[in-house]
Parts: C-alpha cells; structure tokens; sequence
C-alpha cells in the first residue's frame, strides 16, 4: 500500500533541502573587519560613548536619538557621559574623527549585510554647512 522507498527517499531530500544553509556555511566563518582608525580618533581616545563595544553596538540608536532630537527640538547639543559637550551631526562630529567612511563604515556594514540610510541625506566628507 505504501511505497517505503519513496517515502524515505523523499524525507531524506526534505531534510536535506532544509538543512542546507546551515552545513553549506559552516566552514566559512568570516572574522569581523578591523576598522582602521584616523590619526585623530586615536589622539581622542574615546568616542561619544566611553566603551568601544557600546559604541559599536548602539551607534544607530545614538544617531536616531539625535536626528529626532535635531530635527523636532532644534536642540543640537549631547552632553556626553563623561560631561563633554558634542554637537549632534553625523557629518561634523562623527565624520570629524572617523573621515574614513571607507574603512570605517563600510567595512562593518558591509560585513553585517546592513544598508544605512544615513548616506541619503548626508555627505561623505565632514564639515557639512549649516
């Protein structure tokens, strides 16, 4: 009644359809980018935010927090946690220290498979005008 062959030979197939991302990439795991820092980031020693892997990890959420605050409240300026004042801007303040959006932005979001939308509005090089 039942043809066993077919069924097996069929679950096998399925299973292995369904399991083929995951045993296909195994072997290729990629190390993430070392951003190359400018001259100026290094003489900074720190960023907006005092821990560097906070920074990587929250950097958008930052951003959205200052386009929104720039944008409905007019206020452009961010008090840091360590009492320092920075003007909200992608382009002045962020592309200040890290104007190697080459090897700085694009590597990791290239390597995180993310587009930002931040390039829409603003330019590459820092020092926009207001």
């Amino acid at each position: 009644m039942f043809n066993n062959k077919l069924v097996i030979a069929g679950l096998i197939i399925f299973v292995g359809i369904i399991t083929f991302p995951f045993w296909f990439n195994h072997a290729k795991v990629v190390a993430p980018p070392e951003v190359k820092l400018t001259e100026k980031a290094k003489e900074a020693k720190e960023c907006i935010l005092p821990d560097k892997l906070k920074m990587r990890g929250e950097h958008m959420q930052l951003l959205d927090v200052w386009r929104d605050t720039v944008v409905r409240e007019g206020n452009r300026k961010y008090v840091g946690t360590n009492g320092k004042e920075y003007e909200m801007s992608l382009s002045n303040t962020c592309l200040d220290c890290h104007s190697n959006k080459a090897d700085f932005c694009d590597k990791c979001h290239e390597y995180a498979s993310v587009d930002p939308y931040c390039w829409d509005c603003h330019i590459d090089n820092p020092k926009e005008t207001k």
